[in-house]
C-alpha cells in the first residue's frame, strides 16, 4: 500500500511506523491519520510482525500535536467527528495484538503525547520534549490525554501538565513513569531495536496474552484481573510455544519459538 504521511516497513519480525510530515513536526492531520488508520491494519493481520515501533521523521519532532490549521477551521460537530475518529485509532493501536513501542525523537506535544500514552511504553531520547499544551489554545487535550495521562502517572502529576501546559524534558518524564527509558538521541533506533528484538524471540501467544492480561485487568477490580489472567494462561499453555518452550527448559537449551497458534 502507498502512504503520503508515514513510511512503513519492516526489518526482518519488526515493524517501524514513521510519521512522516517533518515540514510541519510531524503534526497529526486527516492524511496521516487515514495512513495510520491503514497501517495498523495492516500490522494487526500479519503472522509475521511481531513488534511494532512508532517514531518520527527527522530529529526535532515524534508528533508536535494536532495541525492547527486544521483544527481552526472545524465548529462543534467537525471537531466531535475528528476527535471520535481519532479515539478509535489509538484505541486500534493500543488494541494491537503485538507489543508497541514510541521512539520519541522530539517533541511529543499534544496528539503526540497521547499517540505515545495509547503505545505499550515509551523510550525517548535525551532531548525528547513532552506536553499537553492546549490550555495554552483554549482547548483541552482531545485524544486521550485528559485518560491516559492520569491512569499512567497519577491524578496530581496529569492535573499539573493539564492545567499549565508545561512541557517536560525526558529526564522529568522518566521520573514520573511516563517514560521507560532515555537515551543519546543518535542511539535511540539502536537501543529500541535491541529491546524490540528481544521481545521479537519470545511467543507469539504468550506475548499476546500478556499484553491482553495487563490492558484488561488493569483498569478493573483484582478478582476480575485475575480471571482475565487464568483464562490467557489457560490458553497460553496449549500453545506449540508453550510446549517448547518448557521442553527445553528440560532439555537445557534455548527455546527457538515460531509463533503458532496450534501444531
Amino acid at each position: 500500500m502507498n502512504y503520503s504521511a508515514i513510511t512503513f516497513e519492516t526489518r526482518d519480525r519488526i515493524a517501524i511506523i514513521t510519521f512522516n510530515r517533518p515540514e510541519v513536526l510531524n503534526a497529526l492531520n486527516k492524511t496521516l491519520i487515514d495512513d495510520l488508520w491503514n497501517a495498523f491494519d495492516a500490522v494487526s493481520g500479519s503472522e509475521d510482525i511481531r513488534v511494532l515501533i512508532l517514531t518520527g521523521a527527522g530529529p526535532k519532532s515524534f508528533m508536535a500535536g494536532a495541525d492547527i490549521t486544521e483544527l481552526a477551521k472545524m465548529g462543534p460537530l467537525q471537531a466531535k467527528a475528528l476527535t471520535e475518529r481519532v479515539h478509535a485509532l489509538f484505541l486500534k493501536l493500543e488494541a494491537l495484538p503485538q507489543p508497541v513501542i514510541a521512539a520519541v525523537n522530539g517533541f511529543a506535544l499534544g496528539a503526540g503525547s497521547e499517540a505515545a500514552l495509547a503505545c505499550d511504553f515509551i523510550y525517548a531520547s535525551e532531548t525528547a520534549k513532552f506536553g499537553m499544551p492546549e490550555i495554552n489554545l483554549g482547548l483541552i487535550p482531545g485524544y486521550g490525554g485528559t485518560q491516559r495521562l492520569p491512569r499512567l502517572i497519577g491524578k496530581n502529576l496529569a492535573k499539573e501538565m493539564l492545567f499549565t501546559g508545561k512541557m517536560i524534558s525526558a529526564a522529568e518524564a522518566e521520573k514520573m513513569g511516563f517514560v521507560n527509558r532515555v537515551v543519546a538521541p543518535d542511539a535511540l533506533m539502536e537501543e529500541v531495536m535491541k529491546t524490540a528484538n528481544i521481545i521479537a524471540d519470545k511467543g507469539r501467544v504468550a506475548l499476546r496474552a500478556a499484553k491482553q492480561s495487563v490492558d484488561g485487568g488493569a483498569n478493573t477490580d483484582l478478582r476480575t484481573g485475575i480471571s482475565i489472567e487464568i483464562s490467557n494462561f489457560s490458553m497460553a499453555i496449549a500453545s506449540p510455544d508453550a510446549k517448547e518452550g518448557t521442553r527445553a527448559f528440560l532439555e537445557k537449551r534455548k527455546a527457538v519459538f515460531k509463533g503458532g497458534l496450534k501444531e
